[in-house]
């Protein structure tokens, strides 16, 4: 049963004939009145028993864009429904409008459409629909509560999409699908051109040269190469303990997410092969190169269910997840945290193994404020942080000597940064001919 606010205003003018004609008659008559007008408009309402309840399909959304849940009502009553539907969706999902005003006539179908904006990457969940129906008179009616799951797909943002045309140019001119030549692009013959100054004397075809012979003398021809293509880039993100630390109001898993979707958008899009998977203790989601579908996409849903874990990465698996993906020599990049403690402990004992068949890249976000701290030395406080901050720095920077010691590029960069910095290094490799 369900009474409205119209009901509470006859209350209170039959409260006010109570106060005119005092007694125990007029109260109990009010009160009966009351019973009987509830009673007739509920009996009168229709039944939102008779309402069947379809959610329609929803595509997967970007975290922070609208969308829209739609949901249909079947109505298969004998009497005309007026009253209210509640989408049940959890707060996260940022529905502006989750109750709707409905009114059916029997026989009939409603689509009710309820604005989101989710605030959360993830799986986001209605579990139920509610169904109320007011009476003709507006003062009582009936509730009932559909038990109809539904579903809305939260992928990863993307902010860093922005720098991908301007990263694409720079593989296309390494590609020489301009009329910009690079040196030492790659190793894979391209095409033959005239010398000009400035390239290298090593890239001369002499039997090139000497088939292109003029009245004005001889020219000289030189071979022009390509990054090589088809090869393998491997995205391993480290969704551990330390990947839940907040820096600059984001968290480092969301930033590791965001410069994985630019490379592996950027290795696609040079015909290189990406695979990606998330690690803690397992696997926690994975997109290979040999599924059907856009790349970009199949990324994103596969980490809009990546949350971090507060569990130690076990890097000791993490060989034997590679060689799974593939036994050829690959660019191998780790997304984690250039953390003293959980590195020592776990990923450089296996590094050895992993540069000897594989190039590495460890990128990791650096915190701005470690450096804030550092500069900020004015109270007492403020120096005793300084201290800390420095030595935190200090064995930073330690740990990047023993990395490249070891034949690992390291990345750090922050949040904002990390992405362009790690296309940066992809973009270096390939030209070096290094991968």
């Amino acid at each position: 049963m369900v009474l409205t606010r119209r009901f509470l205003y006859v209350t209170l003018g039959l409260s006010a004939v109570v106060v005119v004609l005092p007694g125990w008659e007029t109260l109990l008559g009010c009160a009966v009145l009351l019973v009987l007008l509830a009673a007739l408009d509920m009996a009168l309402a229709g039944s939102p028993r008779r309402v069947s309840v379809e959610r329609l399909p929803s595509t997967p959304v970007r975290l922070g864009q609208p969308t829209t849940a739609s949901t249909a009502l079947h109505h298969h009553g004998s009497r005309r429904l007026r009253g209210q539907v509640k989408d049940g969706w959890q707060p996260s999902a940022g529905a502006r409008r989750p109750i709707a005003p409905v009114d059916l006539d029997p026989g009939r179908t409603r689509r009710i459409e309820t604005p989101l904006r989710p605030s959360r990457r993830g799986d986001l969940h209605s579990e139920h629909v509610s169904v109320r129906s007011i009476g003709p008179l507006g003062l009582a009616g009936r509730q009932v509560v559909h038990r109809v799951p539904h579903t809305l797909r939260v992928l990863p943002p993307f902010h860093s999409r922005r720098h991908l045309p301007s990263k694409l140019q720079r593989l296309r001119e390494l590609d020489g699908a301009t009329a910009v030549q690079i040196r030492g692009a790659g190793h894979e013959f391209d095409s033959l051109r005239d010398y000009v100054r400035g390239d290298d004397v090593r890239s001369i075809d002499w039997r090139a040269t000497a088939r292109r012979q003029s009245s004005q003398g001889q020219h000289l021809v030189v071979r022009t190469w390509r990054p090589e293509r088809d090869r393998r880039v491997i995205l391993a993100l480290d969704s551990s303990r330390t990947s839940a630390v907040r820096i600059e109001d984001e968290p480092r898993l969301d930033s590791g997410m965001e410069a994985a979707l630019l490379l592996g958008a950027l290795a696609s899009g040079a015909g290189d092969r990406v695979d990606f998977f998330a690690f803690d203790r397992g696997l926690s989601g994975q997109a290979r190169s040999g599924m059907r579908g856009d790349l970009l996409h199949r990324m994103a849903d596969a980490m809009s269910s990546v949350q971090p874990r507060l569990v130690e990465a076990d890097f000791s698996q993490l060989p034997a997840q590679v060689r799974a993906v593939t036994a050829q020599r690959s660019l191998l990049v780790v997304l984690t945290s250039l953390d003293s403690g959980s590195l020592e402990e776990g990923l450089l004992p296996v590094l050895p193994a992993l540069v000897q068949r594989h190039l590495v890249v460890l990128a990791a976000v650096r915190d701005p404020e470690l450096d804030r701290r550092a500069r900020a030395r004015e109270t007492t406080s403020e120096v005793y942080r300084a201290a800390a901050a420095e030595r935190g720095l200090i064995e930073k920077e330690a740990l990047r000597r023993q990395l490249s010691s070891l034949g690992v590029e390291v990345v750090e960069a922050t949040p904002h940064q990390l992405p362009p910095q790690l296309a940066d290094t992809y973009i270096r490799l390939k030209a070096s001919g290094r991968l």
